[in-house]
């Protein structure tokens, strides 16, 4: 999903000016995240994001400083236009940002006309630096303790300790023009806030998320709420600067509280807050008795709450919360429902930390934009969380020893705040302290990040495709062999790097396209978009800028053969335009336009059939046809899906299932009215299936497979068993629903079998994964992902991240679900389309050690009653042991899993395999009597010389080796005229470990006529047996 890459760029904290150096104390980015601000004790600093420059500085003089206290915090109005400085005093410092349009902040330094003048700009370091100057405003004085500040539109809102309160004040310039009105105080306490769980607390922590319009307070007691201010207890929320996030804040509709407000001072002013408890902390009894029997005495019952909330984070993209706690913990927690009811926390782990002394306590958390990823500072270090619970990347210290006097990042060892860089590719980090010098603490730490995040594609598989700032990484292990797709050490990841003329101007990269061969890669930035073919290695771009710049991609980009499908927006108008690959790009050479109504959300590609999904709730439905001349698009019907998506914007993948007899037989117009919908809404993994009501209208039954899934993959045209399957990841491994979207195998919803919609589509198959999978090989059976490692040096300063490509096997998995199932037909059907591959012995070896540990489980718990002597006879392992009879690799299964698991599973495990004895022995014959033995082939006489050679291990760990050794002089003697070396290596040192005397060596090498006689050279310790 998102890995960090390379090495974190590190900032220069101190402007260039004469003045002290001072640690950084806090950082926030403005609201379109263009430009972030840095605040010392003393000290303000403006830097622009990219490229990474400084480009303001004010400093506040030293009487200032002495009368108004040492700056604390600083917070940026909604409009970015102002910037609010809290103090150790509890004043608010105002400054203002002015934009100077003819000043340059930075001037070229002259160069000799023999100079190389060839300085390409980087990606997005095309625009020019704007000139910015801060200028001070004023300062504010605040009644009583001053805890927190949350700058809106038109007020300023803050909250203090002495009196506990909510006050609000207006701008400076804009105070007198109401006539006072602006001005606003809510006591905390029962009267006014009655949805407090304990009103005796003090608002400590006030944040305001805009794309919501809803609010976060943490109170003194650790409890965290989600708030709203009403006007005369309407829904509409007074906020007025909360635009651009209607659709998302309808996710969370009125906060649902348990008391009524009653008729106070608010009330009577037409403004009331309601909020609900989304993070509950119960303190211990004797903390309460005492807080119950002497309140005035604070000191007798001063406790810290482990899980005390210090952070939240809300991602209004998955509906859900994350709530950074006092003891280090981050805890996941959907919304509250309408009801007020919070479900239980996911609290997430850190894996393999190696820092000794912990985490210390959350200071930081932010979301990407795109809701997929959580970054988290803490005081001794910082990681990335998927939104299902993934630990992507982590770091607290460094695992290595490194030159502590040169060693530099010190964000490895505590994050004091963070946010992520537009695009989401980099994260900007502000270090606890500096580690050698006095301004080593802003850095920026680059990442690669799966195209998902922009663009869901459920049918391309096999490719996975990363995204950097400035070029896309495509994996090609697909097209490799199989030793080379399971080799960690391989290259099989191709870099393309984008032009730089493109990306210098159009960053960061919003979207991007792969076609279903891996060929054809499209790219579209902040305005126009490029492609390129890997079979010629070229780049097509505008000629004209002009035509480039004109429209922006919005909605997505699909590849149908050669030809480009982008959704994009052009002077407010929406379009559906088709690109040849074969044709420059320019406007002059669209194959095709199609005007839509609304934005577009998404598009999904299936056969020749293209869905456009817009902002309205409608889905269109399009056929792609090809002419002599061109290619365009035929609108075959809409539906929309009013009352079933709530939230069109939350959708993030959509596919569709046609019955076969539609698709062959039926009028494309039809297809909507029979089609079954997949779509991720959210995180919700959706099937929508159609149900036609007596008056012929389509209504949908909708079924949630899984919640917090973060992708899927669908294979409607596979192998075996995989075939019409589904895929899901939800951070912690693969949820496979087998068959899931073979329609015509359940019948259709009718108004009676709604209750039955629930049984009909069951998760098959879970497989836990120790990485983060990218793609799957259907063909090679194979998951294909990514892990991140750090790596520190003594001669380097910083640490180097990169990603490793990781793999797993799923065929055992599958394999298994069959076994379970008493399916060994389709199991045996599955496994024929994998048995030429080079690992697929050892796939089997996999289900077999699975089995057998189930198996002694099993056994285990049963005991010695009726139902042992039953689940012996009839359980899992003879059915696997069936399963294995029908491949010619069972002997080299069997024997390599015995030498993996516990000897004491081998009386079970050769109890229903067959004698080992009899498996070293018997040449083409089927055991009599029972269909589980395996059916053995000799392996003196086939050639598995080295199978023998395990299955003499065996024989002696079950005690059947005669005295005389003869089944190792006949497989000694084999070895030596097949001239197998290796293999007589180890049964002379198999021979030497089972006889310390010697005897069983010397005899072997005699009967074998390696030596001539017992006292030979061996006798006299100077020979050279092999």
């Amino acid at each position: 999903m998102y890995f960090p890459t390379s090495a974190a760029r590190q900032l220069s904290s101190t402007p260039a000016l004469p003045l002290p150096s001072e640690p950084v104390l806090a950082l926030a980015p403005s609201p379109r995240k263009t430009l972030f601000a840095t605040v010392t004790k003393s000290g303000l600093s403006l830097w622009r994001v990219r490229p990474s420059a400084a480009l303001a500085h004010l400093s506040r003089t030293a009487t200032s400083v002495e009368e108004h206290g040492e700056n604390v915090h600083l917070h940026w109005s909604p409009d970015g236009q102002k910037i609010v400085v809290q103090t150790t005093e509890s004043y608010l410092v105002l400054v203002t940002v002015e934009y100077n349009a003819e000043e340059v902040p930075y001037q070229s330094p002259p160069l000799a006309s023999n100079a190389a003048r060839n300085f390409l700009p980087g990606a997005g370091e095309a625009l020019p630096l704007q000139s910015l100057s801060l200028h001070l405003e004023g300062v504010i004085r605040i009644e009583g303790t001053l805890l927190s500040v949350s700058p809106r539109k038109d007020y300023i809102l803050f909250s203090t300790c002495s009196p506990p309160s909510i006050q609000r004040v207006p701008w400076p310039e804009t105070a007198g023009e109401n006539g006072g009105e602006g001005y606003n105080t809510w006591v905390v306490g029962e009267e006014e806030l009655p949805w407090l769980v304990d009103s005796d607390v003090t608002v400590c922590q006030i944040a305001y998320h805009r794309q919501t319009g809803f609010e976060t307070w943490i109170t003194s007691d650790g409890r965290a709420y989600l708030v709203q201010l009403y006007r005369e207890r309407n829904i509409a929320s007074s906020v007025s600067e909360a635009s651009g996030g209607d659709e998302e804040r309808a996710q969370l509709e009125q906060l649902p509280h348990s008391r009524q407000s009653s008729d106070s001072a608010s009330s009577v002013r037409g403004l009331q807050w309601h909020g609900t408890c989304i993070h509950r902390v119960d303190p211990p009894r004797w903390v309460q008795k005492r807080k119950h029997v002497d309140p005035g005495d604070v000191a007798k019952y001063t406790y810290t709450e482990p899980r005390r909330a210090m952070v939240i984070a809300l991602n209004p993209k998955f509906s859900m919360l994350a709530v950074g706690t006092y003891n280090g913990t981050v805890e996941f927690t959907s919304f509250p429902s309408i009801e007020g009811v919070v479900p239980k926390p996911q609290v997430l782990q850190i894996p393999n930390m190696y820092a000794r002394e912990g985490t210390g306590s959350v200071c930081t958390m932010e979301w990407s934009s795109d809701g997929y990823v959580l970054a988290v500072g803490w005081e001794k270090g910082w990681a990335v969380w998927s939104v299902g619970g993934r630990c992507l990347a982590w770091g607290f210290g460094v695992e290595y020893e490194v030159d502590e006097e040169r060693f530099q990042d010190a964000f490895m060892y505590g994050v004091r705040g963070l946010f992520w860089a537009p695009g989401n590719f980099e994260l900007v980090m502000l270090a606890q302290s500096p580690l050698n010098k006095p301004d080593g603490q802003l850095f920026i730490l680059p990442f690669a990040k799966s195209a998902t995040t922009g663009q869901h594609s459920p049918d391309n598989t096999q490719y996975a495709f990363l995204q950097m700032d400035d070029r896309v990484l495509v994996y090609r292990g697909a097209d490799q062999p199989d030793m080379s797709v399971i080799n960690p050490e391989a290259d099989v990841w191709q870099h393309i790097k984008v032009p730089q003329s493109y990306m210098s101007a159009n960053w960061p990269i919003r979207y991007s396209a792969l076609s279903a061969d891996g060929r054809l890669i499209a790219i579209a930035g902040r305005r126009g978009l490029v492609h390129y073919s890997s079979t010629s290695g070229r780049w097509k771009m505008f000629a004209d800028e002009l035509q480039e710049q004109a429209f922006t991609v919005k909605g997505g980009l699909l590849w149908f053969h050669h030809v480009l499908i982008a959704a994009v927006e052009v002077a407010g108008a929406y379009q559906i335009r088709l690109y040849s690959r074969d044709l420059e790009l320019s406007n002059q050479n669209v194959l095709h336009r199609e005007m839509v109504p609304s934005p577009v959300v998404i598009l999904s590609l299936v056969d020749n059939s293209l869905l456009v999904y817009t902002a309205e709730n409608t889905l269109y439905h399009y056929l792609i046809i090809p002419t002599a001349d061109t290619i365009k698009l035929h609108l075959c019907g809409s539906i929309t899906f009013d009352g079933v998506i709530g939230v069109p914007s939350a959708v993030r993948a959509l596919s569709w299932m046609i019955p076969g007899a539609q698709k062959q037989l039926g009028d494309p117009a039809d297809d909507l009215a029979v089609a079954t919908v997949l779509m991720i809404v959210g995180g919700k993994l959706v099937l929508l299936r159609p149900r036609k009501s007596e008056e012929g209208e389509v209504k949908y039954d909708m079924q949630i497979l899984a919640d917090r899934i973060e992708f899927c993959w669908i294979h409607l045209r596979g192998i075996g068993t995989l075939e019409n399957s589904l895929w899901g990841y939800d951070g912690q491994g693969i949820r496979l629903w087998l068959n899931a979207l073979a329609i015509e195998s359940t019948p259709p919803p009718t108004e009676a079998g709604d209750g039955d919609v629930a049984d009909r589509v069951k998760e098959s198959v879970n497989i836990p994964l120790d990485f983060y999978p990218l793609s799957v090989l259907m063909d090679k059976g194979i998951i294909i992902g990514v892990e991140v490692e750090a790596a520190t040096r003594m001669n380097l300063p910083f640490t180097m991240f990169r990603h490793v490509t990781s793999s797993h096997l799923f065929l055992h998995h599958i394999l298994l679900f069959h076994l379970e199932n008493a399916q060994c037909k389709e199991a045996v059907t599955f496994a024929s389309h994998y048995q030429h591959l080079v690992y697929f012995a050892h796939a089997l070896e996999i289900l077999l050690h699975t089995v057998v540990e189930e198996d002694a489980e099993t056994v285990e718990a049963v005991g010695h009653s009726e139902d042992a002597k039953e689940t012996k006879e009839t359980g899992l392992l003879p059915g696997t042991i069936e399963f294995l009879d029908h491949f010619d690799d069972a002997l080299d299964v069997v024997v390599g899993c015995a030498r993996k698991i516990e000897m004491t599973r081998w009386p079970r495990l050769f109890d229903i395999v067959g004698n080992p004895k009899i498996l070293f022995e018997v040449c083409h014959s089927r055991l009599n009597g029972s269909v589980s033995h395996i059916s053995t082939q000799s392996c003196l006489t086939s050639g598995r010389l080295k199978t023998a050679g395990s299955y003499l291990l065996v024989l002696h760990g079950l005690e059947q080796l005669d005295g005389m050794n003869g089944d190792a002089i006949r497989l000694l003697r084999s070895a030596v005229a097949a001239q197998d070396w290796q293999l007589c290596r180890e049964i002379l040192r198999f021979l030497h470990s089972i006889d310390d005397t010697g005897a069983a060596l010397q005899s072997a090498l005699v009967e074998t006529q390696i030596l001539p006689s017992v006292d030979s050279q061996l006798g006299r310790g100077n020979g050279n047996a092999h």
